[in-house]
């Protein structure tokens, strides 16, 4: 799946092009101070596009000429601002095929999210922003096919801006995915210095923990500006979806995961900045202390996306929280992960499905993980082993939807993985439903281990499992209608740039088994 690189360095640079956007090289390289005009570049959060459909996508950009303003305006005046948008069949813009203009707005952080529709299904498009005489990098994105013969997509988590670079977001776009999936923990909102990782932080967050609206854009501004992802953003559209960290660590429906004080206002607050960054739909704007992330996502016949929501509906963590042993508190047959009407939802979508694939994208580790070696069991509660009648439902929902290949695509652990997903995890016999790829972290918990022995107790107590790894990366698919081969990516560090990325893993999954060869 490695691509000739010739054409993404072009990109990196490329802001030259035909139609209405051009601008001389030294007017695009500094626009003279005068009314109505911004002189520094506001373009330095970069740009991205998500959520494809088979006639078009959302094209993103945040307008900050000082990115790291604290006040979270990134040094835009308070009026709106005109942002100009051209998309086109071709990297140098002599095939324009759509223009327009949109709003930048004080109130939305001067965010854009442009929806287009009407465009050709199956095809790659290149795409920029103009804005106050200054013009966008080139972005590159595609809409999706009707009857694909294949298609790749990457899966991203856990990226704690402090930890480490962001090299694993460079080597996943460089493979030149379709589709790239983060799968959440996309910020942390902890204040420089608190979380550290093992071998020391390697850079610092600006300002103290998340509180307030400023701070939650401020944040996100800090990670926009890291060249590895905006890179990452350019090449490909993305899914997105959030777990804990973009608002409060663990948290749990109404509740804080850490007791934190105003935490009602701080998931407003941190509701409204995902938002105002992410390449996401008008129909995920933010409602107060309410957003709407699950949302299906059609590849043609191949695969389809069922991207879940497991933080705004479930019920808080048991015992406390935490990795314990024991706890009958987690058995309660009322507790609830994703509610009732979610999964209601799901089981529609996987009934109604006609997709070679179900790509069930959320957040944290479904299948039961003991983490003890040896005698006695030690369960992470904040994951579904704290929620398994909840997961019991899933589990049966995929058994008994029909649906074709369901893949569980999960983040959060920092550690990556390969599952099966069975009806009794006390069972080795007991039936496979499903299996589930865990993506490691991109930079969570710094450059990560690799330690055989470790790794085989830790299968050994979990006999569903069959292959973990505690470096840092990404996983990289490739799906057809015969069969979906998994390669699990992972570099030996991030504490400093320019490491490579080497396949620690493969796993396919042919057609209709529902098990990992």
């Amino acid at each position: 799946m490695e691509q000739n690189p010739s054409r993404r360095v072009f990109l990196i640079a490329a802001a030259a092009g035909a139609g209405g956007l051009v601008l001389p090289a030294s007017a695009a390289a500094s626009t003279p101070t005068r009314a109505g005009l911004l002189s520094p570049d506001p373009f330095t959060l970069g740009i991205a596009s998500g959520d494809p459909s088979a006639d078009g996508f959302v094209l993103w950009t945040r307008l900050a000429p000082q990115p790291l303003s604290p006040d979270g305006h990134g040094g835009m005046p308070g009026r709106d601002v005109e942002v100009g948008w051209q998309i086109a069949a071709d990297e140098r813009f002599r095939d324009v095929v759509r223009t327009g203009k949109t709003s930048a707005r004080p109130g939305s952080a001067h965010s854009v999210h442009v929806e287009v529709a009407g465009l050709q299904p199956g095809r790659e498009y290149f795409y920029r922003f103009r804005a106050n005489g200054h013009l966008s990098p080139v972005g590159r994105t595609r809409t999706a096919p009707a009857t694909p013969d294949s298609f790749t997509f990457a899966a991203v988590s856990c990226a704690q801006y402090e930890h480490g670079y962001y090299t694993a977001y460079r080597r996943m776009a460089e493979q030149d995915p379709d589709v790239v999936v983060h799968l959440g923990d996309y910020i942390y909102e902890y204040s420089g210095g608190v979380y550290t990782a093992p071998k020391g932080n390697v850079r610092q967050h600006e300002g103290g923990k998340l509180q307030t609206l400023a701070d939650y854009r401020v944040r996100h501004a800090q990670y926009k500006t890291d060249p590895d992802l905006q890179f990452a953003h350019r090449n490909s559209p993305w899914l997105v979806i959030f777990d804990d960290h973009e608002v409060e660590n663990n948290w749990a429906g109404d509740n804080p995961g850490t007791l934190a004080p105003d935490f009602g206002a701080r998931k407003v607050a941190g509701f409204q900045a995902y938002y105002e960054n992410m390449p996401l739909r008008r129909s995920a704007v933010a409602r107060g202390p309410h957003i709407k992330i699950n949302r299906r996502v059609s590849w043609g016949t191949l695969g389809t996306f069922h991207m879940l929501d497991t933080r705004q509906f479930r019920d808080h963590q048991p015992c406390d929280d935490g990795m314990r042993s024991g706890c009958d508190e987690r058995l309660g047959q009322e507790r609830v992960m994703m509610g009732d009407d979610q999964l209601k939802w799901l089981a529609g979508g996987l009934r109604s499905s006609t997709a070679t694939w179900n790509l069930v994208a959320q957040q944290i580790i479904v299948g039961q993980r003991d983490y003890h070696l040896g005698p006695g069991r030690e369960l992470n509660v904040d994951a579904w082993d704290g929620y398994p009648a909840e997961r019991d439902r899933l589990l049966a929902t995929l058994a008994s939807s029909g649906a074709g290949n369901p893949i569980v695509l999960t983040g959060d652990a920092h550690v990556a993985s390969a599952s099966d997903l069975v009806v009794d995890f006390e069972d080795p016999d007991a039936e496979r439903v499903g299996v589930e790829l865990v993506s490691t972290s991109i930079s969570s918990d710094g450059d990560g281990y690799h330690d055989p022995a470790r790794d085989a107790a830790l299968l050994s107590e979990n006999p569903h499992m069959r292959f973990v790894d505690e470096r840092r990366g990404y996983i990289m698919c490739r799906a057809t209608q015969e069969e979906l081969r998994a390669d699990f990516r992972t570099l030996d560090y991030i504490s400093r740039r320019g490491a490579p990325a080497r396949t620690a893993a493969s796993f396919t999954i042919p057609a209709g088994e529902r098990v990992l060869t």
